[in-house]
């Protein structure tokens, strides 16, 4: 088993019970999880892989995955930002599969 995969059962186990699911697309999680992989050998912690993360552990204490986006947009979505996870209704399409539109504030962006 490799380090992505390891990462997915060991999330899937925590983030489950929280009502935080995977997308039902694996192929694109085990991507996610594969460049979170590579934000935590590059900075030292796992960073939002669809963000520009600074390499200040302080200022990006926000995309630490899971952001702490991830509960707003999930609740109003049915997903978070990258799609890593996921209501579980969003997984049953019984909710519309839209773009989730950032919710970061543009000066902790640059």
């Amino acid at each position: 088993m490799n380090e992505a995969q390891k990462l997915y059962e060991m999330l899937k186990k925590v983030q489950e019970p929280k009502g935080y699911y995977f997308s039902k697309n694996k192929e694109r999680v085990m991507e996610l999880l594969e460049a979170l992989l590579v934000n935590k050998e590059r900075y030292g912690y796992m960073c939002c892989p669809c963000r520009l993360a600074s390499g200040d552990r302080e200022s990006d204490k926000d995309i630490v995955c899971p952001c702490e986006y991830r509960a707003p947009d999930v609740e109003e979505y049915g997903s978070c930002y990258c799609t890593l996870y996921v209501s579980q209704a969003w997984n049953e399409v019984k909710v519309p599969q839209v773009y989730v539109p950032e919710r970061r504030p543009v000066e902790k962006m640059f």
